[in-house]
């Protein structure tokens, strides 16, 4: 196992679940790991929790009646004073749990994307599916954790981490602070794809087709920019190939 924590930097897994995943949609349960501390609380989010949510998290209103709202309760302060040093805020789809983040009026320095990592992993796509719960069985991560919960997500995420950054660090021979920088730069932005694991030209690599039928990834543009959340790591890969 690495030896995560005699580093200069703090490593923060954090997980949220919340009422929904609108843009007006708040947390009700937070849960974070720093070291061997882990912080797992559930609060009133001032909103409804929507019935789809329910149904994934399990938290319901009578669970959150008489909580705290997150600004009021001292994890909000301690992680406000942890964001304003040198920590690195870790979490899977991490674009998520730092919206929620923000929503609150925090922001974290530094962010590693467990998910854009290990997609910048697998280049060829073989992996069918990045979901956390996916890669844990996947990897045989062995961790006693509920889906779907704040803690067991992050119980997860941490294996996840270790997994990924032994990866970083024997494909590239570099020092675990070095890597952990790199994970960094991946994670500022969408992921690169080199090759297609779909359609006429699967298997192709994404820079060979833009050299010989550059209409396509135009075309696929275009149907791609129909979705530009779901899809940005497909827009930004076209775009990055076609010079835009």
């Amino acid at each position: 196992m690495i030896e995560l924590f005699h580093m200069e930097k703090q490593l923060i897994f954090l997980d949220t679940e919340t009422t929904g995943n609108l843009p007006e949609d708040k947390l009700c349960q937070l849960c974070y790991k720093i070291g061997d501390k882990i912080v797992d609380q559930l609060y009133n989010p001032g909103i409804p929790i929507k019935i789809e949510s329910m149904a994934v998290h399990h938290i319901t209103e009578k669970m959150i009646a008489g909580k705290p709202f997150f600004k009021d309760s001292p994890e909000y302060n301690e992680l406000k004073e942890l964001f304003s040093g040198d920590c690195v805020f870790i979490a899977h789809n991490a674009k998520f749990d730092v919206g929620m983040m923000e929503k609150e009026g925090l922001k974290a320095p530094k962010v590693i994307d467990t998910y854009r990592v290990a997609r910048h992993l697998d280049p060829e796509g073989k992996i069918s599916s990045y979901r956390l719960q996916y890669l844990r069985y996947l990897l045989g991560i062995e961790v006693e954790a509920t889906a779907h919960d704040a803690k067991g997500d992050v119980l997860v995420l941490e294996k996840l981490f270790e997994r990924l950054l032994k990866k970083v660090m024997d494909i590239e021979n570099i020092s675990k602070e070095t890597a952990i920088d790199q994970m960094i730069d991946i994670s500022s932005h969408p992921v690169l794809f080199k090759f297609f694991n779909f359609g006429k030209y699967k298997n192709d690599s994404v820079e060979d087709v833009a050299k010989k039928d550059r209409g396509y990834l135009e075309w696929m543009l275009k149907q791609k920019k129909e979705n530009p959340d779901e899809e940005e790591n497909w827009i930004y890969t076209i775009e990055h190939y076609l010079g835009l």
